[in-house]
């Protein structure tokens, strides 16, 4: 009896000891899908190995600038078997895909690459170009047999850059949250997957930046800030992020996959919260290309997700529209 209260008793203190062990904020920084990530949590040691290892996970999956990647097999047409990786985030794009009605499509790669915004340098596009690729471009060419892709046309290629880094923000934020990690912010690309608080014990505050380039020794002017407490996702998607200038035009690099055009709309920025930040991405992209007046009444219509929009008038000014639902995550406002 003894010596089972003694055990006992050993259990008693260890698990007393465990339970106290201190925690602290940790960062990590680094770089994938050629674009830089900052995760922040609240731990008692630092989880650099484990995240490494979800983040090359999903980078062996999805970035098509990795040969070795499952997309840059696909997109070969050689024959691979697909990862739940690449089933979850090729279902949600085939789900966004029919809600937005074509305005979000992963198999626009070849526009994506003949602007300039993929593997190919920027050159002169002509009507011929756009129109000789339109026939093997459309989310209703390509499906999922058992763990293989089927494609309607070999030529068919896919770009999740869209959706992708979303997608990992919310799978390092399960794999820490599995590891009993409460408090983090995941920022990969300006996309982010936050619950809890900072190391100041507040909400997580997301900026949204105004819709101006940030020149050098200029800096980034912030046009409203989101503060987020419960597990959410949040994205922006808009031209002032990523763009090029030819010839005194400025090249969006939202596609509208139904004309094979930079989206030529009066959405400067769309920022979307979701309850996980691939689905946020992936609208966020979507309704830039769409306009405001279509993106208003979707984004009403998809339960759980609110939006906040920048566009400009007729005269150039900025305006702002917001869903009923995003005004709790505005205190500003």
């Amino acid at each position: 009896m003894k010596q089972i209260n003694l055990i006992l008793a050993s259990l008693i203190i260890f698990s007393s000891i465990s339970c106290t062990q201190k925690k602290e904020y940790f960062e990590e920084t680094g770089s994938v899908f050629h674009t830089s990530y900052s995760i922040k949590y609240e731990a008692s040691k630092l989880m650099t190995e484990e995240i490494d290892a979800e983040l090359q996970a999903v980078n062996m999956s999805l970035n098509p600038f990795n040969p070795n990647a499952i997309i840059a097999k696909v997109n070969r047409n050689e024959k691979v078997e697909i990862d739940e990786h690449f089933r979850i985030v090729f279902n949600k794009a085939m789900e966004i895909s029919e809600k937005s009605g074509g305005m979000f499509d992963i198999t626009c790669a070849p526009f994506i690459n003949i602007w300039g915004f993929g593997f190919k340098d920027e050159e002169r596009v002509t009507p011929e170009m756009i129109d000789s690729i339109k026939p093997f471009v459309g989310y209703q060419k390509i499906r999922i047999e058992g763990n293989q892709v089927v494609k309607d046309d070999p030529r068919i290629m896919l770009n999740a850059s869209a959706i992708a880094k979303g997608y990992t923000c919310d799978v390092v934020a399960d794999m820490l949250e599995a590891h009993g990690v409460r408090n983090y912010m995941v920022e990969i690309g300006g996309e982010v997957t936050a619950k809890g608080v900072n190391n100041q014990g507040i909400p997580w505050r997301i900026g949204i930046r105004k819709p101006e380039e940030a020149g050098a020794g200029r800096p980034i002017a912030i046009e409203e800030v989101v503060h987020l407490t419960d597990k959410k996702g949040v994205a922006t998607s808009g031209d002032y992020q990523n763009y090029y200038v030819k010839e005194g035009k400025k090249y969006a690099h939202t596609i509208n996959p139904m004309t094979g055009y930079p989206a030529e709309q009066n959405i400067l920025s769309s920022t979307i919260i979701a309850e996980n930040c691939m689905t946020a991405d992936g609208w966020a992209t979507a309704f830039t290309a769409m306009g405001l007046e279509e993106a208003c009444r979707v984004g009403d219509s998809i339960p759980g997700l609110e939006y906040f929009f920048i566009w400009s008038d007729e005269n150039g000014s900025y305006r702002f529209s917001y869903s009923q639902g995003m005004a709790k995550y505005l205190p500003n406002r």
